[in-house]
């Protein structure tokens, strides 16, 4: 079975920072796509960033110059990065798996998600 684990979150103030962690076990795909989406309350999940397994990443607009998707040395690993955190950042942040069909930061049809993990920032 496809599994995702995420680690990292926890509570920033305004400005401060934190590293989400990703990892998938049960793949047998050599180039999977893995995503980062949040949900904030009472919104819409929406999707940040997208790494392939070239480790090319996609990011949302308003989380460029701020959010940084990356891999591992592995192709079970992915991380973000996200660095001056804003308020409007608290959301359950969710890891995300498919295989490659489509560019990875199409963000479309990705099956597979971990249990999510809390970012607040105040």
């Amino acid at each position: 079975d496809v599994q995702l684990v995420e680690s990292g979150g926890g509570s920033v103030q305004t400005g401060g920072s934190l590293r989400l962690s990703c990892t998938v076990s049960g793949i047998t795909d050599s180039t999977p796509c893995m995503a980062w989406f949040r949900q904030a309350p009472g919104k819409e999940r929406e999707a940040v960033a997208a790494i392939n397994n070239a480790g090319s990443p996609t990011h949302r607009p308003s989380v460029k110059g701020r959010f940084t998707a990356s891999k591992g040395n592995t192709k079970n690993d992915a991380y973000l990065q996200m660095n001056n955190l804003q308020p409007e950042d608290t959301a359950v942040y969710y890891c995300a798996y498919r295989r490659w069909s489509t560019a990875c930061g199409d963000f479309k049809d990705y099956a597979y998600w971990g249990q999510g993990t809390q970012v607040t920032v105040s």
